[in-house]
């Protein structure tokens, strides 16, 4: 389907609700707009909108159920450096289109999909497939296309099989893109474990760093394999850890291995509306031989959020840089009002911005700004 009959069928059908014993058609929308004035740059100005329309259908029978959804991404932004230049962008691009069939212990699921899973919340060595920023208001990330299956046993335990088609751009914790002539495989399996629960996970692919400016040595085909742990329990606080290790298997140097592990903690307090509280540390290793203990990347995460009343959220999140001594700083004060969220956040980070996952976005917050962004969902 052509970026052009995607949008032609979204606004076709605007607004239109649809319901029957078994099967129902639903409309939806997130529109947004933000401004933001940013203290360390030339391009001090910037600002934007985005408008992600979604349908979703569903058909039920007995205990087996389709369904679809189909979304699309459309936006724009503008940057000026006041009465001197202009620079804009804008894209539409599919942001979700799968059909998935399921039944009470099943589903399967096909298409543009978003994947994610583990235990942590700020710093996650398993964001294999997604690249949600947990600052992000909106929670956006670009999906990948795969198969997933998943199957929930009686016990609460659940296993999950995928296959991802492969592309050449950079995925989270990638140091080069996959071979498009591969498809990507992989599996996890949860399991209950007292009063939390554990999980194994892998995945494989084959890379390639041909015609790459990253200086590492040029292969067509790489296998790589990634194995994940991690783990979550809720002890009056809450506890967690992830633990990831990919190995490559060619000599890409001290690229060839890279183990991440993070862990972290969670308590709300009972002072006023409840005080909620996350800590959580990241560590790294890269090295030429597996888990040789060459530290590459250190970051300890904060938040810490408070609901004023029922409308109004005030949050803080900071991350430190330990191997840079660098903060990264961001408060948001949320109001709600019926279908609109307004968001006003203020920042102070590092000019050279060197968070382990980050966007072109997210570089218009490299140094000390303000933002507004009004959202509306429909």
């Amino acid at each position: 389907m052509t970026r052009l009959s995607l949008l032609v069928l979204f606004f076709t059908i605007q607004g239109l609700s649809y319901s029957q014993t078994n099967d129902t058609l639903l409309f939806s929308g997130q529109a947004s707009a933000w401004l933001n004035y940013n203290f360390s740059q030339d391009m001090s100005l910037w600002g934007g909108g985005r408008y992600i329309p979604q349908l979703n259908y569903s058909y039920k029978n007995n205990s087996r159920m389709f369904d679809a959804e189909a979304s699309a991404n459309i936006s724009g932004s503008l940057g000026t450096i006041p009465f001197d230049s202009i620079n804009t962008s804008g894209s539409v691009k599919p942001y979700r289109l799968w059909l998935r069939y399921s039944g009470e212990q099943f589903e399967i699921r096909a298409g543009l999909q978003k994947i994610n899973f583990g235990s942590s919340a700020m710093l996650r060595p398993l964001m294999w497939f997604d690249k949600v920023d947990p600052r992000d208001p909106l929670q956006l990330t670009d999906g990948v296309w795969a198969v997933l299956g998943r199957y929930y046993f009686l016990n609460n335990a659940n296993l999950w099989i995928w296959g991802i088609l492969s592309s050449e751009n950079l995925k989270t914790w990638e140091i080069t893109g996959s071979n498009p002539r591969f498809p990507e495989a992989g599996g996890r399996f949860q399991f209950p474990l007292k009063s939390g629960e554990m999980a194994f996970s892998l995945h494989t692919r084959t890379a390639r760093s041909t015609d790459n400016n990253s200086g590492l040595p040029e292969y067509d085909k790489i296998p790589e394999y990634r194995f994940g742990l991690d783990g979550k329990w809720d002890l009056k606080i809450g506890l967690w850890f992830e633990a990831t290790h990919t190995a490559l298997g060619k000599n890409m140097g001290i690229a060839s291995h890279l183990s991440l592990l993070s862990a972290g903690a969670d308590y709300t307090f009972g002072i006023g509306n409840g005080l909620n509280l996350t800590v959580e540390h990241l560590q790294a290793m890269s090295a030429d031989k597996s888990f040789k203990k060459t530290t590459t990347l250190a970051f300890s995460g904060l938040s810490v959020s408070y609901p004023l009343n029922i409308s109004t959220n005030i949050s803080y999140m900071a991350y430190y840089d330990w191997r840079n001594n660098n903060s990264y700083n961001i408060i948001n004060i949320k109001q709600t009002i019926r279908n609109f969220d307004l968001h006003i956040l203020g920042y102070v980070n590092p000019v050279n911005y060197q968070m382990p996952y980050s966007s072109g976005e997210s570089q218009i917050m490299a140094g000390n700004g303000i933002q507004l962004m009004l959202v509306y969902h429909h």
